[in-house]
């Protein structure tokens, strides 16, 4: 009959459309119910546009709540639709004193609290004896649902609150705590509203538009602007729209004050849902407590799901006993675990998910699903514990394993220190120092020697945690690595030398026969004395490699080291001790890398040294090239003398300009001029070619370069000094030819890598005394250092065996070329002649240094000059550019230096001199003599414009030029001059005479004019290098002015008929 009652209450209320009830109610009850219906109802109205209506629901909401207010029944408008308005209208709320006594008593909510959080959020009903009558007004009164439609919002950080769960919540908001304080110093119970908050990117937009939009259909048109500024400030942003919907209802079970605010201990009952805004200070919203949907807890599927989430709970709370606590919460508060929505909570309260997963469980109202949600966060978690138990246990085990390690490391040395096969770090340290010092303790100084005991003292009274340790360790490292009185036997053999310097050199006479000197008499001393030798020459012409030939000859160490852009001094003596990371010097490190105080050292680009603020290296290097001083050499590192003087030093340079004065005079200079066109062909057949060759994996006879391409290539690819360029050529050369090879199908059978690998090990073990084989045996017969140290031995022992046999370029040659020798060939496949130049090396760079192949005219004069690539010629060409009285002067272009603008001004005053002493039959007839110089303006230009000149040397061949076109007389074919002239015509000597000898070789020149001051360096040329040239020494100008403008076969024929 109640059923059927209610049936019909709900057909009279949808077709009226107001609400039903689902249950009796006396009339003042229904009053205020109704009241509430209607105002959800027309709320949803007044969101419609007044095209649909809005503006007759507006009229029947104001209408409501006049009625409501007149009526008296739900306090004088203070019921729920008058909130409402006023929060729609923007109108304040009056405080409501009674609002602790409406909340009922702490007994009461006690009660009512009971069955909700028993029944995990069902909302069950609960008898409240304050009521009177026990109708069911009562019933409404004291029901949780119908009491607590308001609750303070408590937002939270990361993770929602779960009904039937504790969490911490730290809040700062201080009209909140004192709300909550002021509720618990009342005795009533405080409950508040849990609410996640909303991710930055995940905030919906705020109501403060469609409030406006009401309040615009409510207030009529003539009061909107009146009511602008409050509809500004209704247009802020709703706090509650920055938290999610749905949340928790959680009682205060604890206050605790911070220096933040305050840390509450808030206990989960049910699932609730925010409905509106009420408050903003502190935030209070409107909310709705949200019941579960039915479900059938007797279905399989559930019972297993209840089982699994069981099960795993288990095995998550045996891999993280963290999570014990909480299931003891769980169980306290009288839990059943066959309540598959309270365990679907305590499952994903007890997971680490992401905070979207968390609410998205929270706001899940099927138990079915949400248990599905919770299993799987659950399983999710298992996995993650696994994963962290897997990657403690692996540090564990390795954590374990280093300590394990180290405490039989400990237990080992305790073991050798108390038989006595080892000692401590110090002790160890002082023993091996003292064990270095054995081999030279005869022939230390006695400096040295106290230095070091004094520092061995000190080393054994310092810890070893502190930095002075390492600072005096490594001092006493480098003061007994260093060969005190060591010297290694040298070779003084004339004959054997002469063989290595010529294996490895063609040519440089001057420089073997200086060693050979060197040699002889240190053989007839018995004893060799430390010598300062500097090779200056042109890139390419062997200076660094002949000092490799040298050492090799002599059988000293060779240590190179280059100075080119050296600017700091301690690179030279070393730094003091006193700095972070200090080094000593470039010859304290070669006495340690070589072992022997007699070594050969090759200073390389000497002349290209650098200078800055570190001080200046070339004046640090005056005492180590000077023999008198280099028998005490201090470094400032080692701060001990070292003996130099038995050192072999050498020096390169291109250029002697650059070397300060001081340091040039200690060393004895050897010039290397370059090579000439016969040593550049024997080099590259004797050297480079076969070199080439190897490099490019060519077989031996499959390639022929004839002799004319070989000549053609020195004469038009490669003319410079020396012969790097002339290696470059042959290279590309031999490349081309083995990629035609490779497309011909030619294969070379590979050299056996093993052999060559198994060299290196058999020379070190040959070099360290003992038989590969016996390398093993050592380690049981001494410490883990001592096998070390004769490790490092054996090893620096086979470096120096390297050094010493390495340099033989026939050597290099024969063993890099093994591969291709087993596939040599008796028929070249390939023939390179001098017409196939252009195709392999491509054009020739150089076509002639004769520009007037057929004779120069009148006012051109070739001249010979130095350059730092060796010799060259070059013209000297007169003009007369201008004619007249008092137009006489002299201008020179193509970038000449001061000293040749000078030597022009000297030629032409010379000149303008020499031309009126001469006789009138020797000038032209249409010249005025001596007033050709006065009356014509004369511009003087040496070609190669973008080649800076200078120098003294060209004076002869300017005034040749300027005197060649006053006379309008050529000069003598195939002639060419250097020398430089005074205002007195003196002709004074030059320097260069073999480059420049060798430029006019190469030009085809015949005669050629020297001073006579230079007629001793031309006498110390090697025959091939004056072959076909006729010298003329002269001292005065008159002698060039007759060899120059001596009468021709045809003049003399013409002058002898005439």
């Amino acid at each position: 009959m109640q059923k059927c009652r209610r049936a019909a209450a709900a057909a009279a209320a949808a077709a009226s459309g107001t609400p039903a009830f689902p249950f009796a109610l006396p009339a003042a009850g229904r009053a205020g119910y109704v009241t509430r219906a209607a105002a959800a109802h027309h709320a949803g109205l007044l969101a419609r546009s007044p095209q649909q209506g809005g503006g007759q629901a507006a009229h029947q909401w104001r209408r409501a709540f006049s009625e409501e207010s007149s009526s008296g029944g739900s306090g004088g408008g203070d019921s729920y639709v008058g909130r409402l308005w006023r929060s729609l209208t923007n109108q304040k709320e009056p405080r409501r004193a009674s609002a602790a006594a409406a909340e009922g008593s702490s007994g009461e909510a006690a009660a009512s609290e009971a069955g909700g959080v028993g029944s995990g959020g069902s909302g069950s009903s609960a008898s409240g004896g304050g009521a009177a009558g026990g109708n069911g007004a009562s019933l409404m009164t004291n029901a949780p649902e119908s009491r607590y439609r308001e609750v303070l919002a408590v937002p939270l950080a990361v993770r929602p609150l779960f009904p039937g769960g504790i969490m911490p919540v730290t809040v700062t908001n201080n009209q909140l705590i004192k709300e909550l304080v002021e509720l618990r110093r009342q005795g009533a119970q405080a409950y508040v509203g849990a609410f996640m908050r909303k991710s930055a990117d995940a905030r919906a937009t705020t109501a403060a538009a469609a409030a406006a939009d009401i309040q615009d259909d409510l207030l009529g048109g003539a009061e909107r602007e009146g009511k602008s500024a409050e509809a500004g400030e209704a247009g802020a942003e709703d706090p509650s729209q920055l938290l999610h919907s749905v949340g928790t209802f959680a009682q205060v079970h604890t206050i605790v004050p911070t220096e933040q605010g305050a840390q509450l201990l808030l206990l989960g009952h049910r699932r609730i849902e925010q409905t509106g805004l009420v408050e903003r200070d502190p935030l209070r919203v409107g909310i709705t407590h949200l019941k579960e949907q039915p479900y059938n807890a007797h279905d399989d599927m559930l019972r297993a799901t209840t089982m699994e989430i069981i099960s795993t709970l288990k095995e998550l709370l045996h891999l993280h006993p963290l999570y014990n606590e909480q299931m003891r919460n769980f169980i306290q508060f009288g839990a059943d675990f066959h309540d598959l929505s309270r365990l679907a909570d305590l499952a994903t309260s007890l997971t680490s998910g992401d905070s979207t997963a968390l609410q998205a469980v929270l706001e899940q109202l099927s138990v079915p699903e949400r248990a599905h949600q919770a299993l799987v966060l659950l399983k999710k978690e298992v996995e993650l514990c696994k994963l962290q138990a897997d990657i403690g246990k692996r540090v564990e085990e390795k954590i374990n394993k280093d300590q394990r390690r180290y405490f039989l490391m400990e237990q080992l040395k305790s073991i050798k220190k108390e038989l006595g096969l080892e000692k401590d770090e110090k002790t160890a340290l002082v023993q091996k120092f003292r064990e270095r010092l054995e081999p030279v303790k005869g022939h230390l100084p006695e400096t040295a020697e106290k230095v070091i005991e004094e520092e061995l003292e000190k080393l054994q009274a310092i810890e070893p945690a502190s930095s002075e340790f390492n600072v005096t360790r490594n001092y006493l490292d480098w003061l007994t690595s260093i060969p005190w009185g060591q010297y290694s036997q040298e070779k003084l053999e004339v004959g054997d030398a002469k063989e290595v310097l010529d294996e490895d050199h063609y040519g440089l006479e001057d420089v073997k026969d200086r060693i050979l000197e060197f040699i002889a008499v240190g053989k007839l001393r018995g004893t060799t004395q430390g010598k300062i030798l500097c090779l200056v020459g042109p890139p390419g012409v062997g200076k660094t490699s002949i000092g490799r030939s040298i050492a090799r000859a002599l059988n000293r160490k060779y240590y190179r080291f280059s100075v080119g852009g050296l600017s700091d001094v301690a690179e030279i003596k070393g730094h003091r001790r006193t700095y972070v990371g200090a080094m000593p010097g470039k010859m304290v490190q070669c006495l340690k890398t070589t072992q022997t105080s007699n070594p050969f050292v090759l200073i390389d680009e000497i002349d290209k040294l650098g200078r800055g603020y570190q001080g200046d290296p070339a004046s640090a290097l005056l005492e180590l090239l000077d023999p008198e001083q280099n028998s005490g050499f201090l470094d400032h590192y080692l701060d001990v003398p070292v003996d130099l003087s038995k050192v072999l030093f050498m020096c390169t340079a291109n250029v002697l300009d650059t070397i300060p004065g001081p340091l040039l005079d200690r060393m004895e200079v050897i010039r290397l001029s370059g090579y000439i066109f016969d040593e550049k062909v024997a080099i590259a057949r004797t050297y480079l070619e076969p070199q080439a060759r190897t490099d490019a994996g060519v077989p031996e006879g499959a390639v022929k370069v004839t002799d004319a391409a070989l000549a053609a290539l020195v004469e038009d690819y490669a003319r410079e000094a020396g012969v790097r360029n002339l290696k470059k050529q042959l290279e590309k050369i031999y490349r081309k030819a083995a990629l035609k090879l490779v497309r011909m199908g030619v294969e070379v059978a590979p050299a056996a890598p093993p052999q060559q690998e198994a060299a290196p090990a058999a020379a070190a073990a040959a070099a360290a005394g003992t038989p590969p084989d016996a390398a093993p045996a050592a380690e049981g017969s001494g410490g883990e250092q001592q096998q070390q140290q004769q490790a490092a031995e054996q090893q620096q022992q086979a470096e120096q065996h390297v050094v010493e046999h390495e340099g033989s370029r026939t050597a290099q040659i024969a063993a890099s070329a093994e591969g291709a020798a087993a596939t040599a060939m008796t028929e070249p496949l390939i023939v390179i002649d001098a017409g196939d130049l252009k195709e392999y090396v491509g054009q020739p760079p150089y076509a002639s240094d004769k520009i007037y192949a057929e004779g120069t005219p009148a006012g051109v004069v070739m001249g010979l000059a130095w350059t730092a690539l060796g010799g060259s010629t070059l013209y000297v060409e007169a003009a007369s550019v201008e004619k007249g009285e008092g137009k006489g002067g002299l201008k020179a272009t193509g970038q000449l230096g001061d000293v040749m603008k000078e030597s022009a001004t000297i030629a032409h005053t010379f000149a303008r001199k020499f031309v009126e002493s001469l006789p009138a039959d020797q000038l032209p007839a249409d010249s005025k003599g001596a007033a050709f110089f006065a009356e014509h303006a004369i511009h003087l230009h040496v070609p190669a414009g973008a080649t800076p000149k200078d120098g003294p040397s060209a004076g002869c061949t300017i005034i040749t030029a300027l005197l060649s076109l006053a006379l309008n007389r050529p000069v003598l074919p195939d002639l060419a001059m250097t020398g430089e002239v005074t205002l007195t015509g003196k002709v004074l000597p030059i320097g260069g005479v073999k480059e420049k000898t060798l430029a006019a070789r190469r030009s085809g020149v015949k005669h050629l004019v020297f001073p006579e001051g230079n007629r001793r360096d031309w006498e110390e040329l090697t025959e091939d290098v004056k072959a076909g040239l006729d010298p003329h020494f002269v001292d005065r100008y008159e002698q060039i002015y007759e060899l120059a403008f001596q009468p021709q076969p045809g003049e003399a024929a013409q002058a002898a008929t005439a």
